[in-house]
């Protein structure tokens, strides 16, 4: 999080706000292709779960073989698509200072895009087999070696295009790491004799990929768009400007779904082995967990993030505090999807609800465009904000909560309710305390309001919640955890 952090701050201290647009624009271009991967790795996943469990080898080499010639042709879609893209690349960038070609600067993005999808499909036994752990461990080398290397080429050569090759050098090294690994740890899958896939279990997949086509569309729209609404209709300063935000909020959301991603597979283990009560016990202690982590981090950013931002970037490029407010709420709201996509993803429930994502994304859309001509970048994340109603008061209570939990729709929806509430108040009282705070010193200034927003949220949420059985779970297992350092 924070190399990232410092290298995006070079970029813009070196090259400037532009290139950070660039950035942020060029990402969200190519995340759009990679639709067209169309959940085939999720389906391959779920199917890996129980013959990982049962040691059927020949069944895994079958899986691995589909998905090898997948990711393959997928690939090559991708980098067909993204060519044909490339002659209306400056009608969506606008006018621009960049001295760079910008064609080849998206050209590269494309490539180490492509490059993603070569030799990395067998990162998928290493997620089945719950062992994320060390994808994690090679990806925080990758990264720290990644950015301390393009630090090094923006401040002695100021030059771009060598950033983004160092970038595709990198992935194609990473993915020949894991690949060896995993080479090593399940030498079976190199075996020549995989039999095809069988019927039945490629017709499911099948069945889950036209299915999560309409779910990749719906999210890319809903995720995606929002530097190419913002660059299309406010400029490409607006999303350098934007990035700079961005780039804290996505540090902050990639540690904290290391968190619910390892907890994937063991949940998946858990709707196939357990019923009822245990599974709804399950589902209380994840979503307090889940509230815990967004109450208190949306609470701390939302009094610090543009102070950090000034540090970081420097103070022109703060943006007004209304914006930073629905920018916090969006972060919000986007995180409390986690706990109901880890259920739904475990239990691979993406053919009942596969329209819903689109209605999101057409939602997203047209009050994102709508909005952002009378308010600006606010009415970007406003509209995202509208759209989420769809999924929180109509998909999760239905497809998740209802048909996994066996629980009331009504329940979930007064839960969420609630937290939101108590979110919005919490944030009210912040803005009051940290309004009296004057503090000339930014670095004195950032500390205190980090303690002052841990300290009332972290109290609201113990004040309210710490009679209930998901707390006390919680506390039981600190405790039992501080004995064991104890006894060590």
């Amino acid at each position: 999080m924070l190399i990232g952090i410092v290298t995006q701050s070079v970029l813009v201290r070196y090259l400037g706000i532009e290139y950070n647009g660039l950035n942020g624009l060029f990402s969200n271009i190519v995340s759009m292709l990679s639709v067209a991967e169309l959940g085939i790795g999720s389906a391959v996943v779920f199917h890996l779960y129980a013959p990982i469990a049962k040691g059927e080898k020949e069944k895994i080499k079958s899986l691995m073989l589909f998905y090898k010639k997948a990711y393959r042709i997928i690939a090559l879609i991708i980098a067909l698509v993204g060519i044909t893209i490339m002659p209306f690349i400056n009608n969506i960038v606008g006018k621009t200072s960049v001295k760079e070609n910008i064609h080849i600067i998206y050209f590269l993005f494309l490539l180490d895009t492509v490059f993603s999808y070569l030799l990395t499909y067998k990162r998928s036994m290493l997620y089945a087999d719950q062992k994320n752990y060390i994808i994690n461990i090679i990806h925080i080398l990758y990264t720290i070696l990644l950015n301390a290397i393009q630090i090094f080429f923006i401040v002695t050569t100021r030059n771009y295009i060598i950033c983004l090759l160092t970038k595709i050098i990198f992935r194609i090294l990473e993915n020949i790491i894991i690949t060896i690994i995993v080479n090593k740890q399940y030498p079976y899958i190199l075996e020549k004799d995989a039999q095809k896939l069988d019927n039945n279990i490629f017709k499911d997949i099948m069945k889950k990929v036209k299915a999560l086509i309409y779910h990749k569309i719906g999210g890319y729209i809903v995720d995606g768009t929002d530097n190419i609404i913002i660059s299309y209709f406010l400029g490409i300063s607006i999303v350098g400007l934007y990035t700079n935000y961005r780039i804290i909020i996505n540090a902050l959301s990639s540690i904290i779904s290391q968190v619910f991603n390892a907890l994937t597979a063991s949940v998946g283990n858990l709707l196939v082995e357990e019923k009822g009560k245990k599974i709804y016990d399950t589902y209380k202690k994840l979503s307090l967990m889940n509230y815990f982590i967004y109450f208190i981090g949306s609470s701390i950013m939302y009094c610090t993030i543009t102070l950090m931002v000034q540090i970081i970037y420097g103070e022109i490029y703060a943006i007004d505090k209304f914006t930073v407010f629905i920018i916090i709420v969006c972060f919000y709201i986007q995180g409390m999807k986690k706990n109901m996509q880890l259920f739904k993803e475990a239990a691979c429930i993406f053919y009942e609800d596969r329209f819903i994502p689109l209605i999101e994304a057409i939602v997203n859309i047209i009050t994102s465009i709508f909005l952002a001509k009378f308010m600006g970048l606010a009415g970007v994340f406003i509209g995202t904000i509208i759209s989420s109603l769809v999924v929180y008061l109509y998909s999760y209570p239905k497809y998740v909560y209802a048909t996994i939990l066996k629980r009331e729709k009504k329940e979930y929806v007064y839960e969420q309710i609630n937290y939101f509430f108590i979110f919005m108040i919490t944030i009210l009282i912040l803005n009051v305390i940290i309004s009296f705070i004057k503090i000339e010193n930014i670095y004195l200034n950032l500390v205190t309001n980090v303690l002052v927003s841990m300290v009332v949220s972290i109290t609201i949420f113990v004040i309210l919640y710490h009679k209930t059985d998901s707390f006390r779970y919680y506390c039981n297992f600190v405790k039992s955890i501080l004995k064991k350092i104890k006894k060590k």
